[in-house]
């Protein structure tokens, strides 16, 4: 297995907590998005803060986002790779947890959370897929909260997995931002 590990963003941003094709689709998740907006130009919807913040389906993850004051972060150069919770995705977590995540005293786990969902860098889905097929079927992908995601295909489908053994499948691929990418996915990943 080799390990992917994509250019590192300014030390700055690290200090921070910093934290083409669609690749497939899930039917579930695919029913409630909007490919049209998803696709849009970068240029016309801004960064991936904008991006998500101008798509329904994301407003989960904006929340998630402000509570844990990574807004100008990920609104800042980039570039970045997002691995994007749908909402079906965090409704999928336990009752409660998402409530007790973005509490003010939760700042620092909803943070490493979110962190594990990106990685340094803008990697496009045919560059993921190559890196994969070099790792003979597995990429080690480094987020910026320091931990390791594997991403994997089964069938036509990109797997993310989690520190605990649990999946995320990509639901849309290669959304573009003016300062990185957005892969939309059907699970909320855990760094541990």
């Amino acid at each position: 297995m080799k390990r992917f590990t994509l250019p590192l963003v300014a030390t700055a941003a690290l200090a921070l907590s910093a934290c083409g094709e669609t690749a497939t689709t899930d039917a579930t998740d695919a029913d409630t998005m909007s490919n049209d907006a998803a696709m849009t130009d970068a240029a016309e919807v801004g960064t991936i803060v904008d991006v998500a913040a101008g798509n329904a389906d994301f407003s989960t993850l904006v929340t998630a986002v402000t509570a844990a004051d990574l807004g100008a972060t990920l609104s800042g150069d980039g570039p970045f790779t997002v691995f994007a919770p749908t909402n079906a995705a965090f409704e999928k977590l336990p009752e409660g947890t998402l409530e007790t995540l973005t509490a003010p005293e939760s700042k620092e786990a909803l943070t490493g959370i979110l962190t594990y969902h990106v990685v340094a860098g803008e990697t496009m889905a045919a560059a993921l897929g190559e890196a994969i097929t070099a790792g003979e079927g597995t990429a080690v992908l480094t987020t910026v909260n320091g931990a390791t995601l594997s991403a994997s295909v089964d069938g036509e489908n990109v797997i993310l997995t989690d520190a605990a053994g649990n999946t995320a499948t990509v639901v849309i691929a290669d959304v573009d931002a003016s300062n990185g990418v957005i892969h939309a996915i059907d699970t909320v990943l855990m760094p541990s």
